[in-house]
């Protein structure tokens, strides 16, 4: 299975799909932990028994 590239130019090709998605995946990122520390907060707080 080969493939001609003699025809592709680096840097032509668009990546904003790619970009969009690395962002959000980002954000996703970043709530996910901010959510996970918030339950830790909670619990640290609430659910320690003296």
């Amino acid at each position: 299975m080969s493939h001609d590239d003699s025809h592709f130019t680096p840097g032509s090709m668009d990546i904003s799909a790619h970009k969009r998605g690395y962002a959000a995946f980002l954000t996703g990122a970043k709530w996910t932990v901010i959510f996970v520390l918030g339950i830790v907060v909670f619990l640290a707080i609430f659910r320690t028994h003296n």
